[in-house]
């Protein structure tokens, strides 16, 4: 299937995006402090069940690129986070699929003990309901400080399965049902695949909440996030200093200013901290392996950083 939005595309200017400092155009490339450390995220390994059609990390049954981290290694993160008082509140994880690590509910244990929100993206498929019993034990013990984000790339089967593959659609529904029924607290992420307006996906994600009978409300932004399109070889303006003005925006709300992500690369003896979500294997976001030598300022050096960040206005976490 194509999407109306691949057609219009324009191949990025190979000018753009060398320069950490000066953009093309020679003006001062916008950098972003990191002003809190709202939320860490770890990414649990890029293995997952599915293979997308546009993955931006590339997840598949065979990429192993980014290793499974351990739960004694995400618990090292948690110990720093006390020892430096950086007052963390939300711990997310990402993967691939998270449910296919097997310390995932360990980690979360661990995470939840400790007093930190937790949320999870999965797609709800067979991985996450291998692990139901654990995830009812969480709740029980846990309650609403669990969140679950399940990933549904359309509010019709067609373009899900376009992006996700065949059968994809139907077992992500009944794992969001499972979750809703058991009374987790629980929100999707979507994106804009078919090329729609945001106010037609929402109208359609509202009738599917509605047919499968679960109270989420898509007109609200974090109940139904909906995420811009990422593709690093499509043209898109670079990020100056003055843009900060010109668009009436402000480097405190991008992600980067709030958040790092963990990853533990293959072969690699122990795990890094990376300034973004979306950019896990870039060498020039790593910021090292504690979370202290990651303070440092991030240059927008990157297609993703105007396109889902800024122009995008989009956040990973949950508010």
């Amino acid at each position: 299937m194509a999407f109306p939005l691949a057609a219009a595309a324009v191949p990025l200017d190979p000018r753009k995006f060398r320069d950490p400092d000066i953009t093309a155009g020679g003006d001062r490339r916008a950098r972003v402090a990191l002003k809190s450390l709202d939320t860490l995220w770890f990414n649990t390994g890029t293995l997952c069940n599915l293979t997308c059609a546009n993955c931006y990390i590339e997840s598949s049954p065979r990429n192993d690129r980014l290793a499974y981290l351990t739960a004694a290694e995400v618990t090292e993160y948690l110990d720093e986070i006390a020892r430096d008082r950086l007052g963390t509140r939300l711990i997310g994880f990402t993967g691939g699929e998270p449910f296919m690590n097997p310390d995932l509910p360990a980690m979360l244990e661990t995470v939840l003990s400790r007093g930190f929100d937790a949320l999870v993206l999965t797609n709800a498929m067979r991985p996450m309901g291998k692990c139901k019993a654990q995830l009812l034990q969480l709740k029980e013990r846990h309650g609403d400080r669990l969140t679950i984000r399940v990933s549904i790339d359309h509010y019709g089967s067609a373009v899900h399965e376009a992006e996700r593959g065949r059968r994809s659609w139907q077992p992500t529904l009944d794992g969001l049902s499972w979750l809703a029924a058991s009374g987790f607290s629980i929100n999707v992420a979507s994106r804009y695949l078919s090329g729609e307006p945001e106010a037609a996906i929402r109208r359609g994600f509202a009738r599917l909440f509605a047919e499968l009978g679960i109270a989420l409300d898509a007109d609200d932004p974090v109940a139904l996030m909906i995420f811009p399109e990422m593709d690093a070889s499509v043209d898109v303006p670079e990020i100056t200093e003055a843009c900060w003005g010109i668009l009436k925006k402000s480097p405190d709300n991008v992600m980067c200013a709030s958040a790092r992500m963990v990853v533990k690369r293959k072969g690699a003896a122990r795990p890094t901290v990376v300034a973004c979500t979306l950019l896990p294997d870039d060498p020039q976001f790593d910021l090292g392996p504690t979370l202290r030598a990651a303070r440092g300022g991030v240059p927008l050096n990157h297609p993703h950083c105007a396109k889902f960040c800024v122009l995008g206005g989009a956040a990973c976490s949950r508010d």
